[in-house]
């Protein structure tokens, strides 16, 4: 409970006081510590200010204030006490309802003793540079097995565990990467944004210490923020080996933060670390030299206007609670917009602006530099004279990045560099579509026998046939693909862990970059051929919101696995097996020259404007252990399965059902779908694929696609030849006598609508254009419900996951309407 819900004459325990430097330590001051009593005094109407007796004095704090002071009352703890003395759910339920808490006996010890556990919670946030090892310490730590990655279906998304140490409870938050605390990115805002309104007790900021200067600024950056930090100095075996040499404690004295040395992958120095967070959670500021804040120092100009700003934002109500002024002033001299809008709804709001101004006016004419340039001078100057102080210097030993150089010569190399990219990418689809097939094999046999059991013990009705049709099929054509997609996500996370991703975006910036794209969007894009879902969630890495979104928007252009049923089955149909290959090539590269062609057409008309510069880092090559990329692929299988398998199983109920209803069991199964209302729904929508020269029952199969384009295949498979097992592909490659029936069918509906004799030498040709400009829609069009569902997140808006659906259908109807329309002139 907050100390500002208490009413006046309750009292309650301290718990804990939140909040930044500034505020809590004059709060600290005033007595408000752990385990001291406070009691409401007088509650005033409007609720400010409030006035509270602690330590035999009166004082008044603001509701702002009091609201974060975390407390205990007595009727709390009563609760607690009789939740902890009934084991049995049902009997605690039984006694509560039956009882008043406040008739449990507590003494003045046991109120004590409940405070004194809720102070044991330490909220704990992990802050640090890509590829530190920050989740390493959140998943050696908890157990946990999330992950917050670079490329392969990453989240801008705080992970969260738990640990116990010392008599302690540490809830552990896992923030995203970031190299700065500043407006940049998505993954910036975030940190920022948690940092702020989840206020945790102590942030743990981990460094890769084979790389300090570098990765220090952030560090910086947060003791702008006057908030109680440990410093985790990672991958530290990394230095020794190097021979690196450093004083420790002077380098910690110097930033104001203990440092602790860490390796990560082997639990070294995590012990010491979670020591470390109690010691500056329980310590008073400034009892240990390595526990004080600091500030530092910008230069006279940039100083003056730094005290000039902040003489008026601590005059700003419920402000100082949540921030340090200090640092919002020095973002106001970054020109940070966020920091900016906030401060514009201060009623001085023009004034501080003025004081900006005139103060990064005062530094140009001064330094010859803007004012965030001269700041990041500063902080990397302070950053060079601490080392400096602190004895550090590199050694002559094993040099982490001696094999990286060696291996970047040649993979990223102007001649053999792209090649060898092109050969890995094709090794990662061979793989993944050969090897995959067994075993998904095994799944599609196993889930028939599943229906096939269900079939024949279940009565038959509408729910047996809604089961096993709607709920075993439509799960079932999920998990048929998750091997394909496990191997898929090996190859990614192996090449992610091991730093070889980064180099494909180094790779492709260039064709990216032509095509007014950023070189990251390539790497969502390769993700596209597996699932465009995580391939849109991936998109998150991309700091320029211009390229994340037309990356979003040509993502659907790229041949997601789902699309290989209907591959197979229309391609197994209409061409030989000499050109089933061609076809299938071609169908991807027309989807990657959509993807081009689109892309091209948004950031000349929709989405002008530079692009952010093309600045990543490349870590150094590590070997991922087994144990890290086995965990990462089944933890993103999960999550293929949690995002499509519940879109499709809906989905696939609604087409079941709309296929079902009308019911008449004296109809064949042909007969009955003619007559239901998807088949209704589709004889009515018939005239708009007039152009294509799709059958009615094409353009069923295209409407069951919407949801999940698994459904097209066994769709067509039922109206055309009563038989699902046609989206089977499977036995892909045997030749055309599987196909013969569907064929034969696919051909007489073509020649009854083109008013051609069965006879007629042109049915043949005009069928296997159909099919063509059938797969060209399939290709193109409407991207799944989960796809469209995905972009709206990303986006936070419904306006570009709908334009994304109504722009790829648009453009598959007209792409295939001119080539059926050109073709027919041939034919």
């Amino acid at each position: 409970m907050k100390l500002s819900e208490l009413h006046t004459g309750q009292t309650g325990i301290i718990v804990k006081v939140m909040g930044h430097g500034g505020f809590r330590k004059r709060v600290v001051e005033m007595g408000f510590i752990k385990g001291k009593t406070v009691e409401v005094l007088l509650n005033a109407p409007f609720k400010d200010p409030v006035k509270y007796r602690i330590m035999g004095y009166e004082v008044s704090l603001r509701h702002s204030e009091a609201d974060m002071i975390e407390v205990v009352t007595e009727h709390e703890a009563r609760q607690i006490r009789q939740q902890d003395r009934l084991e049995d759910a049902d009997q605690l339920r039984t006694v509560v309802e039956a009882s008043d808490p406040d008739d449990v006996a507590i003494t003045d010890a046991q109120l004590a003793y409940e405070a004194d556990k809720r102070h044991k919670v330490i909220n704990v946030a992990l802050v640090g540079n890509p590829n530190c090892g920050k989740t390493s310490l959140f998943n050696f730590a908890s157990g946990a097995h999330e992950r917050v990655g670079n490329y392969s279906g990453v989240t801008v998304d705080a992970k969260e565990g738990h640990a116990t140490f010392e008599g302690y409870e540490f809830n552990l938050v896992d923030l995203p990467g970031t190299y700065s605390l500043s407006a940049y990115s998505p993954e910036e805002l975030y940190v920022r944004k948690q940092l702020v309104e989840k206020t945790p007790d102590v942030v743990v900021n981990v460094i890769d210490a084979s790389n300090l200067e570098r990765n220090l600024y952030l560090t910086t950056q947060l003791i702008d923020m006057h908030i109680r930090m440990v410093v985790a100095l990672n991958m530290f075996d990394e230095t020794e080996q190097r021979g690196d040499n450093i004083n420790l404690d002077a380098l910690s004295s110097l930033f104001g933060v203990p440092m602790q040395p860490t390796v990560f992958t082997t639990g070294r120095g995590v012990k010491e670390l979670f020591h470390k967070v109690i010691e500056v959670y329980e310590a008073t500021e400034g009892a240990d030299a390595h526990f004080r804040h600091i500030h530092i120092k910008h230069g006279h100009e940039i100083e003056h206007g730094i005290a000039e700003i902040q003489d008026h934002l601590k005059k700003e109500h419920g402000l100082r609670e949540r921030y340090s002024t200090r640092y919002l002033a020095i973002k106001l001299l970054e020109n940070d917009k966020e920091v900016e809008q906030l401060v514009r709804t201060f009623p001085d709001a023009d004034e501080i602006l003025k004081h900006r101004d005139e103060a990064a006016k005062r530094v140009k004419e001064e330094t010859k530099e803007d004012s965030e340039t001269a700041i990041m001078d500063a902080k990397y100057g302070f950053i060079h004279g601490a080392l400096a102080e602190a004895g550090y210097t590199t050694g002559n030993g094993k040099d982490t990045y001696q094999l990286t150089h060696l291996l970047d010569r040649i993979l990223t190399n102007r001649f053999v560099g792209f090649p060898i990219f092109i050969a890995l990418l094709a090794l990662m689809f061979f793989v993944t579509f050969n090897l995959g097939a067994y075993p998904m094999d095994w799944i599609d046999q196993g889930v028939g026998l599943l229906g096939e059991l269900v079939g024949t013990y279940m009565p038959d009705g509408p729910v047996k046939d809604m089961l096993v049709d709607g709920i075993i099929g439509g799960v079932g054509a999920v998990i048929v693909f998750l091997p394909q997609i496990l191997i898929l996500y090996f190859f990614i996370s192996f090449m992610e862990d091991s730093g070889y991703m980064s180099r494909a975006a180094f790779i492709m910036d260039k064709l990216m970059h032509k095509m007014g794209l950023h070189g990251k969007s390539f790497i969502p894009l390769i993700m596209g051929f597996g699932c465009n879902v995580p391939a849109v969630m991936a998109t998150r890495t991309i700091e320029s919101r211009r390229s994340r979104i037309v990356t979003m928007l040509v993502l659907p252009f790229m041949s997601c696995e789902a699309r290989i049923p209907i591959y197979i089955m229309v391609i197994g149909t209409f061409f030989s097996l000499k050109m089933q290959w061609v076809i299938m090539t071609a169908l991807y590269l027309i989807g990657i020259a959509m993807a081009v062609v689109m892309s091209k057409v948004f950031t000349k008309f929709m989405m002008k404007g530079e692009d952010t510069p093309f600045v990543m880092e490349l870590p150094p090559y590590r070997f991922p252990t087994a144990k890290a990329v086995s965990r990462h692929t089944w933890e993103k299988g999960k999550q293929y399965l949690k995002k499509m398998g519940g879109i499709i199983l809906v989905s696939t109920i609604i087409v079941w059902a709309l296929g079902y209803f009308p019911h008449n069991e004296a109809l064949t199964e042909q007969q009955q779908q003619e007559q239901s209302y998807i088949g209704r729904i589709g004889q009515t929508v018939e005239p708009v694929f007039e152009l294509q020269g799709f059958s009615w029952k094409m353009d069923v199969g295209l409407l069951a696609g919407v949801g999940a384009k698994e459904i097209v295949a066994s769709t067509m498979g039922v109206l055309y030849a009563n038989d699902e097992s046609l989206a089977d592909d499977s036995e892909a490659g045997q030749g055309e006598s599987r196909y013969e029936k569907l064929h034969t069918l696919m051909v007489g509906d073509v020649a009854q609508m083109h008013g051609l004799a069965p006879s007629d030498g042109r049915v043949e040709a005009v069928a296997t254009l159909t099919a063509f400009c059938f797969l060209l829609f399939v290709l193109l069009y409407f991207p799944c419900l989960a796809t469209i569902a995905a972009i709206k997140g990303e986006t936070g808006s419904w306006k570009w996951a709908l334009f994304a659906a109504a722009y790829t259908t648009l453009t598959a109807w007209v792409v295939s309407a001119l080539v059926f329309r050109i073709g027919l002139l041939f034919i």
